[in-house]
């Protein structure tokens, strides 16, 4: 009787996705789904995203978290456009949340809007929530085996941020295993190794996401 339940939850989930999809490509905004285990540094990318690309992008940000609103006041710090979605136990977002949280967004004129996924490296790989594209960040402050324990949430991303580059003499992480794990994976992967604290490696992030914008919006 369970097969039945769940297998229902993931249509209705793709159901509002697709409307979602369709909806922001109708506004041509780039929509990114950003996945990682907790503390990998996803809020931190984000506010140096926000500041640098500020002057160029108009960037909101929808924030996942069993709790709090810390990540939201932090993202909001920077000027952009925030809000909070609170799952209580949820181990993902949900579709349905995302399409009821952006209704306390200004959408005209944006270009770019950031999903920050409730940290987990299982969950919210099963569910679209209206995203072009999924990212995945990985820092060096965990395993490099990680894309071999958690295949699913790499095959599936278009870019993984290897985060905290800036660690790397200090503990026993190695950037060229991770990265040949996750390519195995998935060939047409990006992988940018970054710090988001240092700032090193995030132009090359930057064009990533300049060049997403520019493709989504030629082929409208």
């Amino acid at each position: 009787m369970q097969i039945p339940v769940v297998r229902n939850i993931l249509e209705a989930n793709a159901r509002i996705a697709a409307d979602l999809k369709n909806f922001f490509a109708q506004k041509g905004i780039l929509v990114l789904n950003l996945m990682s285990s907790p503390g990998a540094g996803k809020t931190t990318l984000l506010e140096r995203t926000l500041t640098d690309l500020a002057p160029q992008l108009r960037m909101a940000v929808v924030e996942g978290d069993l709790q709090t609103d810390n990540d939201a006041r932090r993202v909001a710090a920077t000027g952009a456009q925030a809000v909070q979605i609170n799952t209580e136990a949820g181990c993902h977002l949900t579709s349905a949340q995302v399409r009821e949280a952006i209704g306390n967004l200004d959408l005209d004129g944006l270009d770019i809007l950031f999903i920050e996924n409730v940290g987990n490296l299982v969950c919210p790989a099963e569910f679209d929530v209206g995203e072009d594209f999924k990212v995945t960040l990985l820092s060096v402050t965990e395993g490099d085996d990680k894309p071999e324990k958690y295949p699913l949430m790499f095959h599936i991303s278009a870019a993984l941020v290897l985060n905290k580059i800036d660690l790397l003499p200090y503990v026993d992480f190695d950037l060229e295993r991770a990265a040949r794990h996750a390519t195995v994976l998935n060939e047409c992967i990006s992988v940018f190794p970054v710090s988001a604290r240092t700032r090193e490696g995030l132009d090359d992030w930057y064009g990533w996401l300049r060049a997403r914008l520019a493709d989504k919006r030629g082929a409208a």
